[in-house]
């Protein structure tokens, strides 16, 4: 998301060169990684380290940040989900059919267009980038490894309750007992997709694959 605020630490360094020491021997021309994890759990700090780490040893790594694939605007999400009910809020809420089609055309190392969410503006821009310029695309979201066609898959297990003090850092605190609510929610689901993951982040930023 344009705008959005990194809280880079030394454990994402230090988990994204571990995580690359793991996939490193598998790594093939085009090569997709996903990474999920509730609501401040260090999606994106994660994402930026390991396409640091990936640049290092000459490959070229590009985020893709699945929160940009909203189906319902930002202005609208609330009150969306306020009259379609609590137990809607998870994975139907994403462009699927979109999601998957970027991942197509990078496998093809085509031009492509991706929805970008302005976080200081809440629009929705167009960004224009060509797959055919790099070869590793690391895509990280609430349910990023529910994503069709990924070869690895990592989950950080830190939940809500643990990385309030992130949250309230980076202005994500629930103000009211609804948007905890739908933290609550995002964790149920995001929690039901761990054992799609072969790689795990735990509490303390240690790497288990």
């Amino acid at each position: 998301m344009l705008g959005d605020v990194l809280l880079l630490e030394d454990k994402h360094e230090s988990a994204a060169r571990e995580i690359f020491a793991l996939i490193q021997d598998r790594l093939t021309e085009r090569f997709v990684i996903a990474i999920s994890g509730e609501s401040g759990s260090g999606k994106s700090e994660l994402t930026h380290m390991l396409a640091k780490v990936f640049k290092e040893n000459g490959r070229r790594a590009k985020p893709l940040h699945i929160d940009n694939y909203y189906r319902i605007h930002p202005l609208e999400r609330t009150q969306w989900r306020m009259q379609h009910g609590i137990e809607h809020v998870g994975l139907e809420e994403y462009d699927w059919p979109t999601i998957n089609r970027n991942l197509d055309e990078f496998r093809k190392g085509l031009r492509a267009e991706m929805p970008c969410v302005d976080i200081v503006t809440e629009q929705v821009d167009r960004l224009i980038t060509d797959f055919g310029e790099v070869d590793t695309l690391i895509v990280d979201g609430l349910y990023a490894i529910q994503a069709a066609d990924v070869d690895v898959r990592v989950f950080i297990d830190i939940t809500y309750h643990e990385t309030k003090k992130a949250q309230l850092r980076r202005g994500k605190e629930p103000q009211n007992e609804y948007r905890a609510s739908v933290l609550q929610r995002e964790h149920e689901v995001v929690t039901a997709l761990k054992p799609k993951a072969e790689i795990i982040v735990d509490r303390d930023y240690r790497v288990k694959g």
